[in-house]
Order: structure tokens, then C-alpha cells, then sequence
């Protein structure tokens, strides 16, 4: 059978694809691209491939490239036929589902493109990155403290899982870091806690958030 390519990282957001590849079978290759922000090499080699230096990037078994987690969210359940990520065309929670989906990927995902590494936006002046980079982050904070509330349980979308939930589960390991989501956002810590003790993503979470296991060990 065809495999799928996916270059990424573990721990980054490549995880969001790498965990819905696996959940539903597809045969894939995992390209480990390296540190991005330290590596001008890795930035390099992935540019070949996706000329935004940035990850997931999958290869479908055609060759076709296909960026942006959302964007590959939908197809692989187009191609597939399957509605374990997305809720199908029709469905009562697909509005609410394409709208968090939307506001996560194009409001605060893009937060840390221009926090992780603040110098490429106010270059030369290393005070005012830094305090850019920290009004981004606040800007971060905010941004979760809308998503909050509009989460249901035991899922985002209640009693259905969806792709939401791997944004969450995996968002919530970077900034402003987990301890915040258990203080200003339960209802987003729990659905990450549920993620990491569903079977179909065991694997997949070992890998790349290796110190979550480590820790409950």
C-alpha cells in the first residue's frame, strides 16, 4: 500500500497529524526535521519541501504536498470516508466544529510564528522583541480565555470527539504552559488529560510528549 510522508517534530504540530494518521490506518513515514529556530540547516531542508519552513508538511502517496494542519484535517477525512475527526456535512456540531477550527489555527496558532522567535519581527533590538514577544503571549492568554468557555465534555464539542481535541491536548504543552490551563482553563486541561489516556493516541503521545508519561510513572 501507498504511504503517506509527514515531516515534523515531536512535540510540535506535526502531532495533530501524525495522531489522526495513525488513528485511522494510513500507512506514513515520519521525517524528523529538527529544531527549526536553531537550525539554519533544518530550515533549509525543510524548505525544500514546504517553503515556509514549517511543520506538518505531508506528502500524499500521489506526491501532492499538502501544508496547514486544518487543511489536511478535512482531507483525510474527505479521503478516507471517515467522521472520527471531523463531523460529517449535516451534522449538528459541524458549524461549531469549522468555527473552533478556524479561530485556533488562524488566531492562535500563528501567536507563536511571531513569539517563538521574536527577532525575525522587530529585528535589532533585542528589548523591544522581548517585550513584543510577551505581548503576544498575553495576547495568547486572551485569545485561550475565549476558546474556554465554549468547550463542552468530555470533548470540545461534548459527548463527540473531534480534531479539536488534538489541537487542545497538543497546544496545551506549550505556552503559556499547562499549570495555566489547570488554573484559567479546566475545561481545556481535562480534554487534554482525556487525549492522553485515549488508547488509539498512546503511541503517538509517548513519542512525543514523552515527560507526560514520565511523570504519571
Amino acid at each position: 500500500m501507498s504511504r503517506h510522508v509527514l515531516h515534523g517534530q515531536p512535540g510540535w504540530g506535526s502531532v495533530i497529524v501524525e495522531a489522526q494518521l495513525a488513528a485511522l490506518g494510513l500507512p506514513f513515514d515520519f521525517v524528523e526535521v529538527g529544531n527549526l529556530f536553531e537550525s539554519e540547516e533544518a530550515r533549509r531542508t525543510l524548505g525544500r519541501v514546504n517553503p515556509l519552513a514549517q511543520v506538518p508538511a505531508l506528502v500524499l502517496p500521489d506526491g501532492t504536498l499538502m501544508t496547514e494542519s486544518a487543511a489536511i484535517t478535512l482531507h483525510l477525512a474527505e479521503a478516507t470516508g471517515r467522521d472520527d475527526f471531523v463531523p460529517p456535512p449535516g451534522h449538528a456540531a459541524r458549524p461549531s466544529f469549522l468555527r473552533w477550527l478556524v479561530f485556533l489555527v488562524a488566531n492562535v496558532y500563528p501567536t507563536f510564528t511571531y513569539a517563538d522567535e521574536p527577532s525575525r519581527f522587530v529585528p535589532g533590538n533585542e528589548e523591544a522583541a522581548k517585550a513584543f514577544a510577551q505581548q503576544v503571549d498575553a495576547y495568547r492568554c486572551r485569545l485561550w480565555q475565549m476558546v474556554a468557555p465554549a468547550a463542552g465534555a468530555p470533548w470540545f464539542l461534548g459527548g463527540r470527539f473531534s480534531a479539536l481535541d488534538l489541537y487542545v491536548a497538543t497546544m496545551t504543552h506549550w505556552r503559556p504552559g499547562r499549570p495555566w490551563f489547570d488554573s484559567n482553563a479546566p475545561a481545556l486541561a481535562a480534554i487534554a488529560e482525556g487525549v492522553k489516556g485515549d488508547a488509539r493516541f498512546r503511541t503517538v503521545w509517548q513519542r512525543n510528549f514523552p515527560r507526560d508519561f514520565a511523570a504519571a510513572a
